[in-house]
């Protein structure tokens, strides 16, 4: 019986059921995938602190977020980065208060703000993403753009996969 992983042995098959927990390829992803976001929660904080040096690790997603789509309500980035109303509401009353963002009335109802980055925020936050971007440029300036291209599809697929 062989346990190399190549279907024949225990660790084989299709299917999560049935001791495919235990399969290599997943034990892999596993290990691969914790020292992944350990070293991306380290580099937020770094991120974070470059934007501002009082800035939450956390709040640094917000900004990426509005950065990229915009204004927004409240509810809707509390909804993409997966917290309650209060650590919202807190998160950005904190970048209000450094200056980071601003909110506006939702002409589309009067009764909801939209939260939008300020000049300032839009510029540190575009200044760090691009420090963000020339250091992927510099550590992965060995790899093919095919190779490269792949990845980002293959983490946008396994992002969707975990939205569900």
């Amino acid at each position: 019986m062989h346990e190399d992983g190549n279907g024949d042995g225990p660790r084989g098959g299709s299917g999560v059921s049935g001791g495919g927990l235990d399969q290599p390829e997943f034990l892999d992803l596993e290990r691969e995938l914790t020292v992944l976001f350990r070293r991306a929660r380290a580099k937020q904080g770094e991120m974070a602190r470059e934007v501002h040096p009082d800035l939450e690790s956390a709040a640094y997603g917000l900004l990426v977020r509005l950065d990229d789509a915009g204004r927004q309500r409240a509810t809707e980035l509390a909804a993409y980065i997966g917290v309650g109303k209060a650590t919202m509401s807190r998160q950005l009353r904190a970048l209000e208060d450094l200056g980071l963002v601003a909110r506006e009335p939702d002409p589309a109802d009067g009764r909801a703000w939209l939260v939008h980055l300020t000049e300032v925020g839009r510029g540190r936050v575009a200044k760090v993403r691009e420090a963000r971007r020339a250091r992927y440029v510099e550590q992965l300036s060995h790899w093919d753009r095919r190779e490269v291209a792949e990845l980002a599809r293959l983490l946008n697929q396994l992002n969707l996969g975990m939205e569900k």
